[in-house]
């Protein structure tokens, strides 16, 4: 409890009430009270989160933090909160990135202020409803509405496309919900009137119901990932969306996608994910290798780290689908990882394009003799994109890969790729844009970065390095859940 209130709830509506209050400042003349008041709700947002590590209970595995309230009686529909140690941990995830890019876009965004931080806040509380709910209606709410602020974000804020890639994102992920829709009121009817997801877990349903609702929520967590070859969208949305906009879209965005199949496909069809699980691997190794191939052919730096997120994406789905608890725990330490490594990497991209105003490779050069300090940092978060020991990117991909070998060992083989391919293309964008001699007027007119850029950085370069050196605090917290899903999966309701 929060000053009486639940943590769950503070957590999700804080944010947004303070989105409003950012909104009510009006115009772009009181911008300064708009960055402020926007930075305190996110700091704030965050701190609220902060108990629900500090009072967890690593060794339950039941709901924890748990809110049920009655919602709409006549059918069912329940305000019904609670994490365990899988969604707890995307919770605390996306609060943490809230203050980061609001402090990033402080002196970036200059038009339209308090509309782009009030659209952050509202959507950081909608995220975390979504890893919040236990009914199913409050996570199909939270799920679509959750799209809105990402949509305006891009459309508004983004470059000269942004109005096809943010429709374009709207109608894939939207799309693809429509049939998870249909799954979810299938199961109230099965269920008999209960829309708990909970419930879901504990009912026996038909195999060939089991593969349809297993296809139904494959079409919108897949779209979401981005698995291939539903992926087309993330680099257009990417490369139009504003630093802020990709930088949430690839550390949070995308972990609500892997997230679903934890909760919803594996659990409620685990039969069906068993007998889909080569199709589901397959799909995931293609993204691996082809992927991480196309990512040595961009020339444009953010479409470079779209299709890397796409690669690295596949390592997660591989781990849940090979049904270990190595695969599975490193899958989950795989997506907190890239969620700091990613979105520390379009944090730097940003920072040369304020400067520069373009994201293509070949226009940079040398830029380590005009920012020597922004080209440190810059080298941490590219070996941790690389994998190196030391970094969080190593732990999940590690612990995944050495899954992948207790299942196939071609698996592992394959998956392993990426630690050839992802040091190719991250290092080779690296030494064309950092190394060298100065390219350009351009190049040599740089700036090295701010307090403010520092400090961003900074925090980044430390869960990095904590998260690479030391992963029990998070690998802790997930273990009891992830034994608890793996046994639940494993038994069969036929």
């Amino acid at each position: 409890m929060i000053l009486g209130l639940p943590v769950l709830s503070v957590a999700i509506w804080l944010p947004i009430i303070f989105g409003i209050l950012v909104l009510a400042t009006g115009g772009d003349r009181n911008a300064p009270l708009a960055r402020s008041i926007a930075l305190a709700g996110a700091i704030l947002g965050f701190l609220v989160t902060l108990p629900l590590y500090t009072g967890f209970d690593k060794m339950a595995s039941a709901m924890q933090f748990v809110e049920l309230r009655d919602w709409v009686v006549r059918y069912h529909i329940h305000y019904h909160l609670g994490v365990d140690g899988i969604s707890m941990l995307f919770v605390l995830l996306n609060s943490f990135f809230t203050p980061l890019v609001v402090i990033a876009g402080w002196k970036v965004i200059e038009k339209r202020v308090a509309q782009y931080m009030a659209a952050f806040l509202i959507m950081s509380g909608l995220v975390n409803g979504v890893f919040a709910s236990l009914d199913a209606v409050l996570f199909y709410v939270f799920w679509e509405a959750m799209l809105i602020p990402m949509f305006i974000i891009i459309g508004v804020w983004g470059g000269p496309n942004r109005v096809y890639a943010a429709v374009k994102f709207f109608l894939y992920t939207l799309l693809g919900s429509l049939l998870m829709l249909v799954a979810l009121l299938y199961l109230y009817n099965q269920s008999g009137g209960s829309f708990e997801i909970l419930d879901y877990h504990q009912m026996a349903i038909p195999m060939t119901a089991q593969i349809l609702v297993f296809i139904a929520f494959f079409t919108a967590f897949s779209v979401k990932v981005p698995m291939f070859p539903v992926h087309t969208w993330l680099p257009d949305a990417h490369v139009e969306a504003p630093t802020g906009g990709s930088v949430i879209l690839a550390a949070i965005m995308l972990k609500v996608g892997a997230y679903g199949f934890l909760r919803f496909s594996m659990p409620i069809a685990p039969d069906a994910s068993h007998k889909l699980a080569g199709v589901m691997i397959a799909l995931s190794l293609i993204a691996v290798v082809y992927i991480g191939l196309v990512a040595l052919t961009q020339t444009d730096m953010k479409k470079l780290i779209a299709y890397s997120s796409v690669s690295h994406m596949g390592f997660v789905t591989l781990g849940f689908f090979i049904f270990n608890a190595y695969g599975v725990e490193g899958a989950l330490l795989q997506m907190i990882s890239h969620g700091f490594v990613s979105g520390a990497l379009f944090l730097c991209i940003g920072v040369l394009y304020d400067r520069v105003h373009s994201r293509n490779i070949a226009d940079y050069g040398g830029v380590a003799n005009t920012m020597p300090v922004f080209a440190a940092f810059f080298m941490l978060f590219a070996m941790a994109n690389s994998g190196l020991p030391g970094t969080s990117g190593f732990v999940g991909e590690f612990m995944v890969i050495m899954g992948a070998v207790k299942a196939n060992f071609w698996y592992a083989f394959l998956a392993a790729s990426t630690l050839v391919f992802g040091a190719a293309y991250t290092l080779w964008m690296y030494k064309r844009v950092i190394f060298g001699a100065v390219a350009n007027h351009h190049v040599a007119e740089l700036k090295d970065i701010t307090a403010r850029e520092k400090l961003v950085f900074a925090i980044l370069a430390l869960t990095v390095l904590g998260m690479g050196l030391y992963p029990l605090p998070f690998s802790e917290i997930l273990h009891t859940s992830v034994n608890d899903l793996l046994v639940h999966v494993a038994r069969s309701k036929l």
